[in-house]
């Protein structure tokens, strides 16, 4: 699709007239016009408006002319919903919403983010040694990890999920083994719905969030699971049957 054609359909889309867009984005009707006739394009500053404006990239107002790799782990962003976004919102199109959340970097160890992308892989026909090949091939190659000593807090994030580790871990929940190691997750797969007490059904997180969590086997055995979500703002610790079947909430502190 064109730039003239993208951002046509994203303003009838959204139910703008060009006069509408025009106050939103700080330019005359006129400008609209030319940009959904094709005879001018939108510049920089202008691009950015509209991408906060409609919630999607520049790369898809461009009409999507790049094809978008995270820099960090390179998965191929072929849609918005998985291109991060930086603390206020606007896009990041360097990286996925895993590898970078709110203005955050979320991995500082090259070998933990291969041992989070393997078994992904593997799920999509790699053998798990055709994945390790592959990731430690591939990352050296990519920005992130090219200039991560440019990029990276000096460790202050990785210090912060230590110090959450603790925090649960002293909560000492009956059945759940101790915590080693919080992965980033994106809410929309880890926003389970419970049943309250009243009987209504409710969920407790962003679907456009990232949080820190991990998945941990019950000491009690069977095919239930404890799954921990957290961030700077609270706990959260429940338990679930395969695939996320029958979550109960065991605990939700805020920090």
């Amino acid at each position: 699709m064109s730039v003239q054609e993208t951002i046509k359909m994203l303003r009838e889309k959204n139910g703008f007239s060009q006069e509408q867009l025009a106050e939103r984005v700080l330019v005359t009707r006129q400008a609209v016009s030319r940009w959904e006739t094709g005879e001018t394009q939108p510049n920089t500053d202008t691009l950015k408006l509209l991408s906060n404006l409609f919630g999607v990239s520049i790369n898809t107002l461009l009409g999507s002319p790049r094809q978008l790799v995270c820099q960090c782990c390179g998965m191929p962003m072929t849609e918005d919903e998985i291109i991060s976004k930086e603390a206020d919102g606007s896009f990041n199109e360097e990286y996925c919403k895993w590898c970078y959340a709110d203005g955050t970097y979320t991995y500082s160890d090259m070998d933990d983010l291969i041992e989070i992308c393997v078994p992904n892989m593997v799920a999509q026909g790699f053998s798990e040694e055709q994945a390790r090949s592959y990731m430690k091939q591939k990352l050296p190659t990519l920005d992130y990890w090219k200039r991560y000593e440019q990029l990276s807090d000096g460790g202050q994030f990785e210090e912060f999920k230590k110090q959450l580790i603790s925090e649960i871990n002293d909560l000492h929940i009956e059945g759940m083994p101790e915590l080693d190691k919080l992965n980033a997750l994106v809410g929309k797969y880890v926003n389970l719905e419970y049943r309250l007490p009243s009987g209504m059904k409710a969920r407790f997180l962003d679907d456009n969030t990232t949080y820190l969590g991990n998945q941990l086997e019950s000491e009690f055995g069977g095919e239930r699971c404890f799954g921990v979500v957290a961030n700077m703002e609270f706990i959260m610790v429940a338990t679930y049957g395969k695939e996320g079947a029958d979550p109960e909430l065991v605990l939700y502190k805020k920090r």
